[in-house]
């Protein structure tokens, strides 16, 4: 179903009458999968949703995220574009500055917040069960994009929620259409090479990028044979089964344009099959796309304890997916039964 080429009050309405005609279908559908159905975003759709389940929360990207401590029990749900990491906890105090904002909690909500990202945030009513209400706050871009979302578990709404209501509205947001990005010639290989080589704490790494105007799939394929191994798309399933039976503690991180949601700790079997993975606990859940994996890349930073090793996957247009670290707190060397797992795989090399 398409409704693109209408105006922009009826194409609140057509996309309301769709919302609720699939609502009565299917009750328990997400906006997300019904934004998908009718091929718009999922930002668009909650906005047409505005004055009847959402409202408009009009706070800085900062001030809100300094509120996310007062909400209570929650689950917290980023998303890449074929990943989806989902935890329940409570969120720690804000730290950072005005344009990163971080959420410290290893094994908890840990969170990496990007505001620069942050378009628009709204306050949902949902109604997943007959009788039932559902209250989330979701984040979006300027394209529509869900960049993180919480949903409240508490039986009684705090006061953390009540003062979001207070400054609800019905203002209405705008959306951009994102553009491909066009093709282009990559950086040189020597002076990435040195600098990378050079690194000695792995945040030197988006330095290296934004100089260099790189990509991370763009940065993984220039430094082939030398940092970063391409691996078999099945070698994440592999991963994670391995980590599994080992019971070795992994950092997991899922990434959106505005946030990184990192889950610590051991991982649950993977189950599901035909392309789909779900790793799963009570406080606990990692959906993976895996047919959506086009490249796969096994990367070493140098650092000074030694450096650090990931899994990282991505999919056919370059975005990552998951990234995949051994457990490690600061000043640590890296595990060497991770890199022993890691290095069991052979390179792949891709079918043209």
């Amino acid at each position: 179903m398409s409704i693109s080429r209408i105006s922009s009050t009826a194409r609140r309405r057509a996309i309301l009458d769709a919302f609720d005609a699939m609502r009565e279908t299917s009750p328990s559908q997400s906006a997300e999968h019904i934004a998908q159905r009718l091929d718009i975003s999922e930002g668009e759709l909650q906005a047409a949703r505005i004055g009847r389940d959402t409202w408009t929360l009009s706070l800085a990207p900062r001030e809100l995220a300094r509120r996310f401590e007062a909400l209570g029990q929650v689950e917290a749900r980023t998303q890449s574009s074929a990943a989806t990491l989902l935890q329940r906890g409570r969120y720690p105090r804000l730290a950072g500055g005005d344009a990163a904002g971080l959420l410290l909690a290893p094994g908890g909500l840990d969170l990496r917040l990007l505001f620069s990202h942050w378009h628009w945030a709204c306050l949902v009513r949902e109604r997943p069960r007959c009788g039932s209400i559902d209250w989330r706050v979701q984040v979006f871009d300027q394209h529509g994009r869900a960049l993180h979302s919480c949903r409240a578990l508490d039986t009684a709404l705090g006061d953390g929620w009540t003062s979001l209501f207070e400054v609800a509205t019905e203002d209405e947001p705008a959306f951009t259409q994102e553009m491909p990005r066009p093709a282009r010639g990559l950086s040189d290989v020597e002076g990435v090479a040195e600098e990378w080589r050079a690194m000695r704490d792995v945040h030197q790494f988006f330095a290296l990028l934004r100089r260099h105007g790189l990509e991370r799939h763009e940065a993984n394929a220039l430094m082939e044979g030398r940092f970063t191994e391409a691996l078999a798309p099945r070698a994440v399933e592999s991963v994670l089964q391995r980590a599994s039976e080992q019971h070795m503690p992994l950092m997991c991180f899922v990434s959106s344009p505005g946030c990184v949601q990192i889950r610590t700790g051991t991982l649950p079997w993977p189950e599901g099959g035909d392309g789909q993975l779900t790793l799963s606990d009570p406080g606990f859940a990692l959906h993976l796309d895996e047919a959506a994996i086009s490249r796969v890349w096994r990367v070493h930073k140098p650092n000074a304890d030694g450096g650090v090793t990931s899994l990282e996957a991505f999919d056919e247009q370059g975005r990552l997916i998951l990234q995949l670290y051994a457990e490690r707190r600061e000043g640590q060397a890296e595990r060497t039964d991770w890199r022993q797992l890691l290095e069991a795989f052979p390179r792949w090399e891709a079918v043209a």
